[in-house]
C-alpha cells in the first residue's frame, strides 16, 4: 500500500484529480491531476533552481472537492495542501516557485511577499510535521 520515496522537499501530486470543478477529464479523456503532474515534471526539469524538488505522484489525496490538488512537504517542515489549479505550465511554474522558497525556508513558512501570484488563494490546509504543532 505504501511505496518508499526520497525524503526531501517534494510536491506530491494527486494524479487522479478532476480536470476542473465542472469536468472529470479534458476533451481527450485525461485527468487534471495527471496533466498537472506532467506540467510540474516538465517545468522542474527545465529550470535548474527546481532540481532539488521531487515531483511524486499518487492516486487521490482525498481533497476531491478541490480539483488538481498537491501536497507540499519536507522533513521537519509544515506541509501544505493546495488545490483548484488549472493543470498547465503557468500553475506548475507558480507551484514550483513557491516550493523553491519553501525548500529554502527553515520551518516551511514562506513570507507572503515571496508567494507567487499563482498560488495565492489555492491553499486548502497546512499540516504540522510529525511530533510537532505550529506555534501561533
Amino acid at each position: 500500500m505504501l511505496t518508499p520515496v526520497e525524503d526531501g522537499p517534494a510536491i506530491v501530486v494527486c494524479n487522479t484529480c478532476r480536470f476542473s470543478a465542472e469536468a472529470r477529464e479534458d476533451a481527450q479523456g485525461r485527468r487534471g491531476g495527471a496533466l498537472l503532474a506532467e506540467a510540474l515534471t516538465a517545468a522542474r526539469d527545465a529550470e535548474p533552481r527546481f532540481a532539488g524538488i521531487a515531483v511524486q505522484e499518487m492516486p487521490c489525496l482525498f481533497a476531491c472537492s478541490d480539483h488538481c490538488t498537491v501536497h507540499l512537504r519536507a522533513p521537519g517542515k509544515v506541509g501544505y495542501v493546495l488545490g483548484r489549479f488549472t493543470p498547465d505550465a503557468e500553475a506548475a511554474d507558480a507551484i514550483l516557485d513557491y516550493a523553491a522558497h519553501y525548500a529554502a525556508s527553515e520551518h516551511g513558512r514562506v513570507p507572503f511577499a515571496q508567494w507567487p501570484k499563482g498560488v495565492k488563494g489555492h491553499f486548502i490546509v497546512r499540516v504540522p510535521p510529525a511530533g510537532q504543532v505550529v506555534e501561533s
